[in-house]
């Protein structure tokens, strides 16, 4: 009996410690900023930069060459932003806190990101957008 209380054990501590992704269509997406209170005008903007940036992943990393590298949905980078292991940046945040499917944090940087610099912290990403026809959302 008390193996099966191990193996019950270890089995839950293994999940409890998953990072639990998700993955975005578009109009849950449109409808997630929406919630989040992202300006009606940008959705649009928003969606397109979230799909090239992770592919509207909320557990997407990506290395850099330049030695830093992007996480999460909104691909924020911890250069600047947040720092990998312990709360910092100008987030005061863990990057690691940006892979799960808990918005609120990725939100909360991502629009003090854009107060300070607009789009241009995704210059790649944006790219892809900028005076180029935007995702439809009208479906949605």
């Amino acid at each position: 009996m008390s193996r099966l209380l191990l193996v019950w054990v270890a089995l839950t501590l293994i999940d409890s410690s998953q990072q639990h992704a998700r993955v975005f269509n578009r109009c849950q997406l449109s409808r997630e900023l929406l919630r989040y209170n992202f300006p009606r005008a940008q959705i649009a903007n928003w969606v397109c930069l979230i799909e090239h940036a992770s592919g509207r992943t909320t557990d997407k990393v990506t290395n850099h060459n330049n030695a830093y590298t992007s996480f999460g949905l909104f691909q924020i980078n911890n250069k600047e932003w947040c720092k990998k292991g312990k709360r910092g940046g100008h987030c005061n945040m863990k990057c690691e806190d940006l892979l799960n499917e808990d918005l609120n944090d990725d939100v909360r940087c991502a629009k003090r990101i854009y107060d300070r610099v607009g789009f241009k912290n995704w210059p790649a990403s944006f790219a892809y957008c900028k005076d180029k026809s935007l995702p439809d959302l009208s479906k949605c």
